[in-house]
């Protein structure tokens, strides 16, 4: 049947999402007025979330290069680091805000899938998936409902694929409250001659289209995720995906095998602009083109045309190239996982990407020109400081009175959704499937998975003081990635490499814009200092309603490296006696803090201060006192400042401990404040000497906080609370506030 397609106006190109200027470009890349199912083509290959116009060449700052990297961002589906043995961890994190936003389990669960896909893609095995979630207060039924949509969507996909979820991070401000953020990440181990290519290479290779069936879901998910979220964003419903994690399953273990067959020439997940995106992304890699007949392309629904089936992104497909004269084995393989697969096309000498429907000829265009890196815009967007910042920079909080009760202020923080216990959450993940995961579940600053058939071990975390990034957006992004180093460097790893996910407004107001501006500025020095590259990421803008935006949201997924995985450390205190310490310099970083916003209710002040060379001589150090068995347990400074973190050590240990120590200035400073470059450990009293040389050795200050015992956390004469009643607070706050729990403790 043939379709009788509208007549592209400048109007229709307009509704695409397109600019004029933009419409004039294609116009004169064509040498004529564009097919309507070539303006489809370039109004999602075009949109931000696929050709990342607005933000490439921010993006270009960052570090990308380093000893260990293997595959460089924006190379292939996901960046790969070599880790010795003749392996390389694969990992990367992406958003999917907008269709969590309004469909809030099938928006989290196809994001898990879409991400697996990028690592298995690969060849490499999936390992771990980590997520990094914001939504606004639980005191709003329609949050709630997100949070648990949400988190049954990952659990589920994750649950049901078979990797586990080892770790994250969520959040709770009112800026969240119409645009929850969803990232989600995920690591996977690849043996080096292993890895394959997304890459249409070799004239005459057949092309197929693999796993699911094509329908209509997901049509303009690129384009709907380029825009900001409104009143009709709930009509958006059918942009977004439908996952099956079972069909998902089998296409892993098909498109490892079919790597592993040689007969496969290149492969790509079919993510965002679907059809389109992947075979314009692969031809372009491999200099070439391709012909693809759509109605080879196996449906879901009836009457479909070229441009629904071009635009659609229905999950669990990839696009692989087959060495012609390999169809044969290809297709063995795949019939044995009982996947579907489709010979769609053939790859061509020339750069075209040419669809064919019914015989007919409805897109021809340059392939190279629809995609980042070839012919996509890229534009350099105005920014402005924001006057704002200048009142929240000269707050000084030691102008408000100290609290009367310091008890009771740490009863508030420990019930502070955004400090107390995750298990609601992370209980629904399984976090063990697949038998690698060491700690797991809240237990350590980072999630350690053993590296199989090594000794070694992964630690990997998740990290984004959004509030630090509001109130100064370059020392906020560089405190996130500091955080994240300092977090595996606890768990006894040393950082190795990042990959990040940018939530920001829209890229078209100047002072939006200046933070994710200056937010890459901030990753790009952090990183440098760490001698680590970015290996990838996403760019995630349009995070705002009616003008309001969310808190700038750089997070960071740090993956560090352990040679030995038993050296490993976790959280809690282990035995009575052991000393307390705390390395580091303290100051009084009570701006931007958790303690600001519970108390007294303001986000003001500025972010702790951040020395990266004692941070990076922190980080070395706390990596050889795992290495030398030299500290029990250690925890990072950071929300709630030194009474949550000593709170959060005895609740994991089950154990109190008493802090004498000298403090010059305020009380609320050395108890609350968020001090960056400073780590709680515990260390066993034969061990003293050796972890005291260790630590001068590194120029690393000690300060010894006092003992390891009894059923109370005692410091000073300001708190003493009994472990039992912080953990019950602590484990108790987000089932009350979502009306599953019995305490009534809340911030």
């Amino acid at each position: 049947m043939d379709h009788a397609y509208p007549i592209v106006t400048l109007q229709t190109a307009l509704e695409h999402g397109l600019s004029e200027q933009e419409y004039g470009w294609i116009r004169e890349i064509l040498g004529r007025v564009p097919t309507y199912v070539e303006l489809g083509l370039y109004s999602v290959m075009w949109s931000e979330h696929c050709s990342y116009k607005n933000s490439i060449l921010e993006l270009k700052r960052l570090p990308r290069k380093g000893r260990r990297v293997l595959v460089s961002a924006g190379e292939e589906n996901a960046g790969v680091l070599d880790i010795g043995d003749g392996l390389g961890v694969c990992f990367k994190i992406e958003s999917h805000n907008h269709p969590s936003a309004v469909e809030p389990y099938q928006g989290a669960a196809t994001g898990v899938g879409g991400i697996l896909r990028d690592i298995f893609t690969m060849g490499a095995r999936p390992i771990a998936a980590l997520n990094s979630l914001r939504f606004g207060a639980l005191t709003v039924p329609r949050n709630r409902e997100l949070l648990r949509g949400v988190v049954r969507g990952i659990a589920d996909y994750g649950n049901c694929f078979g990797v586990p979820t080892v770790g994250g991070e969520v959040y709770f401000d009112s800026s969240y409250d119409e645009n929850p953020l969803v990232n989600a990440m995920a690591v996977g181990i690849v043996e080096h001659g292993k890895m394959a290519r997304a890459a249409a290479e070799g004239p005459g290779n057949p092309v197929f289209v693999v796993g699911a069936a094509t329908g209509r879901d997901g049509i303009h998910g690129a384009t709907f995720a380029s825009e900001e979220l409104s009143e009709k964003s709930e009509q958006r419903r059918p942009s977004v995906q439908i996952g099956d994690p079972f069909k998902e399953k089998l296409l892993l273990e098909a498109t490892l095998e079919l790597i592993e067959s040689g007969v496969l020439v290149g492969i790509q997940d079919m993510g965002a602009a679907g059809i389109t995106c992947s075979c314009t992304e692969t031809a372009a890699r491999g200099k070439s083109g391709i012909r693809l007949d759509v109605d080879r392309v196996t449906r879901r629904e009836e009457s479909m045309t070229a441009y629904e089936v071009c635009l659609s992104e229905s999950q669990e497909r990839m696009l692989a190239i087959i060495r012609r004269g390999g169809e044969g084995t290809a297709k063995r393989i795949f019939a044995k996982w009982d996947i579907h697969a489709d010979e769609v096309g053939t790859v061509s000498e020339d750069d075209r990407f040419v669809v064919h429907e019914n015989g007919q000829q409805v897109a021809d265009v340059p392939a190279a020109h629809l995609v980042l890196g070839g012919g996509a815009p890229e534009y350099r967007r105005p920014f402005t400081r924001p006057r704002h910042l200048d009142a929240l920079l000269a707050f000084d909080p030691t102008h408000l009175p100290e609290p009367d009760n310091f008890n009771e202020v740490l009863e508030k923080l420990l019930a502070s959704p955004n400090i107390a216990s995750k298990r609601w959450i992370y209980e629904q993940y399984d976090h063990t499937i697949g038998a690698n995961t060491r700690i797991g579940g809240g237990r350590c600053d980072a999630a350690i998975l053993r590296v199989p058939g090594t000794r070694k071990g992964l630690a990997l975390t998740v990290d984004c003081n959004s509030r630090y990034v509001a109130v100064d957006p370059q020392r906020g992004a560089a405190l996130a990635v500091f955080e994240g180093a300092r977090n595996v460097a606890c768990a006894g790893a040393r950082p190795i490499g990042i990959t990040n996910c940018l939530n920001f407004g829209s890229p078209m107001n100047p002072e939006t814009y200046y933070f994710f501006h200056e937010a890459v500025t901030g990753i790009a020095e952090a990183c440098r200092s760490l001698d680590i590259p970015v290996t990838g990421g996403n760019v995630s803008f349009y995070n705002e309603t009616r003008d309001k935006s969310v808190l700038p949201t750089p997070v960071i997924g740090m993956v560090g490296l352990i040679e030995d995985v038993d050296r490993t450390v976790a959280m809690g205190f282990k035995d009575e006696g052991d000393f307390v310490a705390l390395l580091g310099t303290p100051g009084p970083d009570i701006g931007a803090s958790e303690f600001l916003s519970v108390i007294h209710g303001t986000v003001a002040g500025a972010p702790p201060r951040l020395d990266m060379e004692s941070n990076l001589q922190l980080i070395e150090l706390l990596a050889e006192l795992a290495d030398l068995g030299l500290v029990k347990s250690a925890h990072d400074l950071s929300e709630g400042g030194l009474a949550v973190t000593v709170a959060e050590m005895c609740i994991a240990g089950k154990l109190g401990c008493v802090l004498t120590f000298p403090w010059k200035g305020r009380a609320v400073e050395s108890l609350f404040a968020e001090s960056a470059g400073c780590v709680v450990v515990s260390v066993e009293h034969g061990q003293w000497s050796g972890f005291r040389h260790a630590a001068e050795r590194h120029s690393v200050p000690v300060q010894i906080l006092g003992r390891v015992g009894g059923d109370l956390l005692v410091i000073n004469d300001w708190i003493a609370m009994p472990v039992e009643q912080m953990e019950e607070i602590y484990e108790g706050a987000i089932p009350f506030l979502l009306g599953e729990g019995t305490a009534e403790y809340s911030s």
